[in-house]
């Protein structure tokens, strides 16, 4: 991969690579999500074979793509990922199991959000530690201010393997980018895979920050609401976003030294 950054579409080179009767707008997207769970890799944002990424398919709203249920996230490839319909049947023949509690979160989140193109699931240390916390994510950080406001949070109820949950996940998340599952993980949304990346990020390194700031003896310096409040309409007006946040996804890439023919 070119270490450019101003390099604007890496993946255009795997486009030819298409599977023969695939659409192409399919197949970008399975370049882009397949992309996307080697950045996670990249970062160790992974639980072993557990957690999720999905992506709505173009054209086929009631249709996203998930991964391979058993599969490292550095195994994923635009191949193997399922695509599977809102009620959990596979969309096209498959060998390759899928994960019901990921199926239970995202199928919710995408048939409540049409805006959600883009859901992800994280079990990170630090945002299980802050899962944990009664009071959640605290906005006193740089990162944990440009989320004043944008959090939601939704209660422990189990793992999550029962439709009955998913209406409560949506309702539970609302209009909001990210959403804090209690005592479980995190979760954000985006119109892509690299504007929820770039939330996903923001959430996790907040809760980073909370966590390391909260082992030092002393009190936090507080941020008034005004502060907060200013600080992500910034964060939300920047521009140009699409810019800014596919450069921040292929820089996790670059500097993996990641082999883009890996991909597919």
């Amino acid at each position: 991969m070119s270490p450019t950054p101003a390099q604007a579409d890496p993946l255009t080179e795997l486009e030819a690579l298409r599977p023969a009767g695939m659409n192409p707008a399919e197949w970008r997207l399975r370049l882009e999500l397949a992309a996307c769970y080697r950045v996670f890799d990249a970062l160790g944002w992974t639980e072993l074979v557990f957690n999720h990424i999905t992506l709505r398919v173009p054209g086929t709203p009631d249709t996203f793509l998930i991964n391979p249920f058993g599969l490292n996230y550095n195994e994923v490839t635009a191949r193997n990922l399922v695509r599977i319909g809102l009620d959990g049947t596979p969309a096209e023949p498959t060998s390759h199991p899928v994960n019901r509690a990921g199926f239970v979160i995202h199928s919710a989140i995408h048939g409540a959000r049409q805006d959600a193109h883009c859901v992800m699931h994280i079990h990170t240390t630090a945002g299980i530690a802050v899962a944990c916390k009664q009071a959640g994510l605290g906005h006193d950080d740089f990162y944990g201010a440009e989320l004043f406001g944008d959090v939601a949070y939704h209660d422990f109820e189990g793992i999550t393997v029962h439709d009955g949950e998913g209406p409560r996940l949506a309702a539970s998340l609302g209009g909001k980018r990210v959403m804090i599952l209690r005592n479980h993980g995190l979760l954000g949304t985006g119109c892509n895979v690299f504007n929820a990346f770039r939330w996903m990020w923001t959430l996790q390194r907040a809760c980073e920050v909370q966590v390391m700031a909260d082992s030092l003896r002393g009190a936090n310096v507080p941020l008034s609401d005004a502060v907060r409040l200013s600080c992500a309409r910034d964060a939300a007006a920047f521009e140009p976003r699409d810019q800014l946040e596919r450069m921040l996804f292929w820089s996790v890439l670059r500097k993996a030294g990641l082999d883009l023919r890996a991909l597919v």
